[in-house]
């Protein structure tokens, strides 16, 4: 094989440009992947506006996730082999032609599930179950409260909720097309947040165990009243702004856990922690077609600047992917 390859470039607010550049050599756990498609994700815009650098050691490519074909496998490799279709998690890299994938990172595509749809489900499995289920601990008959329920993330919440056992599901977005998606999704409870005060409508669902919010701002005060006693709320994200003033009273008052986490910078056993809970836990249900990935659109490589405009207005429902192939 060539020593080099072909990457997505970003230098600030100029357009995203393909180069050439180093083709990257597995570690001993890693392995390496021809990309076929790719998952768009917040982070990548934020890692482009100059706020969320790789990690140390992590390659500063844009992408967090990849679905293709591994070509090449480190020497300490025991799960995987050449010619592996597979999908998985990576801390950077994922807008080029090869990327490196810890070998805990990755799941297995069935033949039935092409590419696209594979870059469409590990960053947002591995967030949801890191966060919902093991975080805040949720149990089946609880009520999860879902912020942002039309976003790649959300739209997997749900799923892997119900799937769980978990509902009352209620989600909040921010048109009724939006709200009509995550119901047929499976959420009981939708809330249009520009028509309706998800404070109110909470209570008089008696609030909530579970909420999962990457909005922040004004909403991290709206989550403690909304929150149930001894509820959790868990923040992956803060849009709105992440400086907040807060009344901290009702979180002692409701035993409220108020808890953050993010993926992208926990260590490799960590997530390969994570991943081996999925393949228990939901991976059959993503095989028996139960848990399915959503996606909004797809893009060509090439056209990775479209893509990131699309993503930047926020009127998709599920995830925007850059492709390769026609699958």
């Amino acid at each position: 094989m060539a020593d080099t390859m072909w990457a997505i470039h970003h230098d600030g607010d100029a357009p995203l440009t393909t180069i050439e550049a180093p083709k990257p050599s597995c570690g001993a756990e890693e392995v390496l992947v021809r990309v076929y498609a790719a998952g768009l994700n917040r982070a990548d815009l934020v890692q482009r506006a100059g706020f969320y650098p790789a990690p140390p050691g992590a390659s500063k490519i844009l992408g967090l996730e990849c679905a293709g074909e591994v070509v090449a496998c480190g020497d300490a490799v025991s799960e995987w082999a050449v010619g592996d279709r597979v999908c998985g998690l990576m801390a950077g890299g994922g807008y080029a032609e090869y990327a490196l994938v810890h070998q805990g990172s990755m799941f297995a595509l069935p033949s039935s599930m092409s590419f696209n749809e594979g870059a469409a489900l590990p960053e947002v499995m591995m967030t949801v179950w890191a966060n919902i289920f093991d975080r805040c601990g949720i149990q089946p008959g609880e009520t999860l409260l879902i912020h942002g329920g039309t976003s790649g993330i959300g739209t997997m919440a749900i799923q892997m909720a119900r799937y769980a056992g978990v509902g009352p599901v209620i989600i909040t977005a921010g048109t009724d097309e939006k709200c009509r998606a995550a119901q047929a999704m499976g959420a009981d409870i939708t809330i249009n947040y520009r028509s309706e005060n998800f404070e109110t409508v909470l209570a008089d669902h008696g609030g909530a165990d579970v909420i999962l919010d990457m909005v922040g701002g004004d909403y991290v005060q709206k989550n403690i009243s909304a929150a149930k006693i001894n509820g959790r709320i868990c923040n992956i994200a803060y849009m709105q702004g992440a400086k907040v003033e807060l009344n901290l009273l009702p979180i002692m008052l409701k035993r409220l856990i108020l808890t953050g986490t993010t993926l992208r910078a926990r260590p490799d056993n960590e997530k390969q922690r994570i991943r081996d809970a999925i393949l228990k836990g939901f991976w059959p249900g993503v095989l028996a077609g139960d848990i399915r990935p959503v996606i909004d659109s797809v893009y060509a490589f090439d056209d990775a600047e479209t893509a990131h405009a699309k993503f930047s207005a926020g009127g998709h429902i599920g995830k925007i992917l850059l492709s390769l192939t026609t699958s």
